[in-house]
């Protein structure tokens, strides 16, 4: 099945934080990754329930995004539409203001980043951020073909 690397561990020992584009609030960031079935939502809900941190799905903030009919969320539907992948400012943007709307400062983001680019564009935006520790999800490929096929 799936494991956690070293992930506890890690936290204990860092302590610094990102600050820049947060409004001013120290934050953690965990990027959650793994494929489409592999229990990611399920270890983040166990990492929410005994660790206290803010599940935030990029995702999520996307469909959100779009239900608000706003011109951005009108962008980002008609490239979904088109199977683009949607600009790292956008998904930035949305994951930024969650962030800073929330009371809590450690969250766990999935479903972001998606390649590299997604990945140098977040750390420019929050330049000082130390990522705390990266919960990486293993599932072995028999049981994620199993998984996706019903």
């Amino acid at each position: 099945m799936g494991s956690v690397v070293d992930a506890p561990a890690v936290v204990a020992q860092n302590e610094e934080v990102a600050e820049n584009m947060l409004g001013g609030k120290k934050v953690t960031v965990v990027f959650v990754l793994g494929g489409p079935g592999t229990g990611k939502g399920t270890q983040c809900a166990n990492i929410v329930e005994h660790f206290g941190f803010t599940h935030l799905s990029a995702g999520d903030l996307l469909r959100a995004e779009i239900k608000s009919g706003s011109e951005n969320g009108t962008m980002i539907e008609n490239m979904i539409k088109e199977g683009k992948i949607v600009p790292s400012e956008v998904t930035i943007k949305l994951l930024q203001e969650a962030m800073i709307k929330n009371e809590n400062d450690k969250f766990l983001i999935d479903g972001f980043p998606r390649n590299e680019e997604n990945r140098g564009a977040f750390e420019n935006v929050v330049s000082h951020l130390l990522l705390v520790f990266q919960y990486l999800y293993y599932c072995a490929l028999p049981l994620f073909a199993s998984k996706l096929s019903g």
